[in-house]
């Protein structure tokens, strides 16, 4: 980072969205916000699933306690078609992916950030036979990644392609990432120097692959280690890769059916790998510098705390903690300060010592969970399916500032930018901020 200085924005925004080796989950919050500083950024851009330091965290102030149809909505925006994805934010521009008549027409929509209008309409692949998905996901579930000039979007084993950010133009497409995935595409890219890098986990294939993000030729893949079950149906997996500093070496972290991996993310080789019983994950993994969390997915999930390796050979003594009730296996959970923050899927949320996994409180929140909380103003957000968004002080009591409720149903995570929630539901996208009447004009629907 010595030189980061004399680095361009769109240079920093090619390096990995790596999380710097500190002592304490605070430090998560203080990269992140020297990240955006050095690159030259204003904590204006969510540029990833999870943000900008892929863990949930936003430079935000003045950030919104209440919301409904009728406040704080600056505008809202119609989005055609189905698709879960996360809003992805760098500039002026708000990017997602959604999916057109059953999935044969799949689609990557530009936003204006400030007045809501549909920049671009890019319909990057046409599918002749769109497999069989589960009735609750979606056929552009995965969230694209953004950086200075190119927009990267997967559709899983339905294709992956880079788009020119500002006049739409496909740049490149891939279709050669085939898989099996059962019940949809889910696991969401990631931009790594000069890889897009996609975890690949079906019921037939299971690897991790590096695309070239200038022609979206793959650079290289990696086959998961076995042994696997033989019940195809529990080799699947639906998590998002994240890449780490530990002791200044670069890891790529990924979770799979009943392993998690560390990979060099330069040539793939695998460093090490720790076993669990679970599969079709769906939580990203986190990191605070010195404790790796990960959520080990169906059927029981459990979060487990390691002690990463550099490289080696696992012992049961990596293990620093497990934590076996109410633990999500849609949503990842959240660090903030000496605590970790998480809800289930059935809308359980429970506040843990990061250190010894010791529950400190648990609460029902109500509804059901598949978007992943988010942090920003010194608040957590946490969005049901159902609409409401419970806004929560992260604090050793359980304290509930609000409750906020959409129209709709919430499944992708939102994004914060500033003093900006961009929260999508599966038909409009908002974007939510203080003192702000809706209009007709605003609320009017787009094309």
């Amino acid at each position: 980072m010595a030189s980061i200085h004399n680095r361009s924005r769109a240079d920093l925004y090619t390096d990995c969205q790596v999380l710097s080796n500190r002592s304490a989950a605070v430090a998560v919050g203080r990269f992140a916000v020297a990240f955006l500083l050095l690159a030259g950024a204003t904590g204006a851009d969510w540029p990833q699933f999870r943000g900008p330091d892929g863990q949930g965290h936003a430079v935000a102030h003045d950030l919104p306690d209440t919301w409904s149809e009728t406040e704080n909505i600056t505008w809202k925006t119609a989005i055609s078609g189905r698709g879960w994805s996360s809003p992805v934010v760098l500039g002026d521009q708000i990017w997602m992916t959604t999916a057109l008549d059953e999935g044969h027409s799949l689609h990557a929509i530009c936003v204006d950030r400030k007045s809501g209008q549909i920049v671009h309409n890019v319909e990057v692949f046409q599918v002749e036979a769109p497999p069989t998905i589960n009735e609750k996901n979606s056929y552009a579930s995965p969230t694209s990644v953004i950086e200075p000039g190119r927009i990267y979007v997967h559709f899983g084993t339905l294709g992956t392609a880079c788009l020119d950010s500002q006049s739409g133009r496909i740049v490149w497409t891939n279709r050669d990432l085939r898989l099996e995935h059962k019940e949809g595409p889910g696991s969401s890219p990631i931009v790594c120097r000069d890889f897009l890098i996609v975890n690949c986990d079906g019921m037939d294939v299971q690897y991790v692959v590096a695309l070239d993000k200038k022609t979206g030729k793959i650079v290289w893949k990696t086959d998961r280690p076995g042994p696997l079950p033989e019940n195809k149906d529990f080799r699947k997996a639906y998590a998002t890769p994240l890449v780490i500093d530990l002791q200044g070496r670069e890891q790529l972290v990924s979770t799979g059916a009943h392993q998690v991996l560390g990979y060099d993310p330069a040539t793939g080789a695998q460093l090490w790998r720790v076993p669990y019983e679970g599969f079709s994950n769906v939580p990203r993994p986190l990191f605070d510098g010195e404790l790796l969390y990960i959520c080990t997915g169906y059927m029981k999930p459990q979060l487990w705390a390691l002690r990463p390796l550099a490289d080696g050979t696992f012992a049961e003594s990596e293990i620093a903690w497990k934590m076996t009730k109410q633990v999500p296996a849609n949503s990842t959970p959240i660090i903030v300060g000496e605590r970790i923050f998480m809800v289930s899927d059935q809308g359980v949320a429970t506040c843990l010592d990061k250190r010894t996994g010791s529950e400190i409180w648990k609460e029902r929140l109500g509804g059901s969970y598949s978007a992943s909380p988010v942090f920003g103003d010194g608040k957590l957000y946490f969005s049901s399916e159902e609409g409401v968004t419970t806004v929560l002080a992260p604090r050793d009591q359980f304290e509930s500032l609000s409750k906020n409720q959409l129209e709709g149903s919430i499944m992708g995570s939102p994004a914060i930018c500033d003093t900006a929630i961009f929260l999508r539901t599966d038909q409009h996208l908002y974007r939510i901020e203080r003192g702000q009447p809706r209009t007709a004009q605003r609320a009017a629907a787009r094309d």
